[in-house]
């Protein structure tokens, strides 16, 4: 499971997809949390996940979004430059 990015003590994971299913999605983890957040619109689709943190992975992954549905297509995975 590959780190995608990290910033504000929030980390930004993708699993391979052998062990994943659709909708393409990555995995958001900060402070004992993790939540499943959609590629396509940013949102949770599964977990719980502080709101100000959420806010914060929802902009990244609309910054980030062809680069991220290219990993998930791909499962090449690199590096993310983090929010700022």
């Amino acid at each position: 499971m590959p780190t995608i990015s990290s910033f504000y003590g929030i980390l930004i994971i993708m699993h391979l997809r052998g062990k994943e299913h659709e909708p393409p999605h990555i995995h958001a983890r900060y402070s004992g949390v993790e939540a499943t957040f959609s590629i396509d619109t940013g949102e949770i689709l599964l977990g719980i996940f502080p709101q100000s943190g959420a806010k914060l992975v929802k902009q990244f992954i609309l910054l980030h979004k062809e680069e991220l549905l290219e990993m998930w297509n791909t499962q090449i995975f690199k590096k993310l430059p983090p929010l700022e």
